[in-house]
């Protein structure tokens, strides 16, 4: 049984080390934050502080728009854009890898105590009752704070979420 995490696109692109987990992983990836990918890629604003790490993520990011735009994936993805909350056949990318995109809506929910791709991450999370992967301190705090009931992994434990994760809770909440 594979590992399902919710995670924005460019985490992806930005840790490489995704892609090789030792165990079948799933990502579901809210719709919107590939198409964040465009901005950053085109956006001078850097990604990476490191100029060299920042050209790097930026032909990563360019590699993942390349995927999703292939004919093949984009009618997939299509699928997924028929109506909220509707997902996208499984998009593998390696033996161990596989993306369904969610067409998540953001409903204010969380009001001012979240932005809405971070609303859309833990409307994801708790609808599908999987945790969320990120390197985003204040979004971390911000769901500590706010007492948001899912489960999050800083992308730092990774490997711990993958091997020994705790499983998701049935009851669609969390500590």
């Amino acid at each position: 049984m594979s590992r399902r995490f919710v995670i924005e696109a460019v985490m992806i692109a930005i840790y490489g080390q995704l892609l090789l987990p030792k165990r079948p992983v799933e990502y579901r990836i809210p719709y919107s934050t590939i198409m964040e990918l465009y901005d950053m890629k085109d956006s001078s604003d850097p990604v990476m502080p490191e100029a060299e790490d920042d050209r790097h993520v930026k032909e990563k990011i360019g590699e993942m728009i390349a995927f999703f735009e292939d004919p093949f994936n984009k009618k997939k993805l299509e699928r997924a854009l028929q109506g909220p909350w509707k997902e996208s056949p499984p998009l593998p990318i390696n033996e161990h890898v596989t993306f369904v995109v969610i067409n998540a809506v953001e409903n204010m929910q969380y009001g001012e105590a979240l932005d809405p791709i971070e609303t859309e991450l833990v409307l994801t999370s708790l609808r599908l009752q999987c945790p969320i992967l990120s390197d985003q301190i204040e979004f971390q705090d911000k769901v500590v704070q706010n007492a948001v009931p899912v489960q999050l992994y800083d992308i730092d434990d990774y490997e711990f979420a993958v091997e020994e994760g705790i499983e998701a809770p049935t009851d669609g909440y969390s500590q």
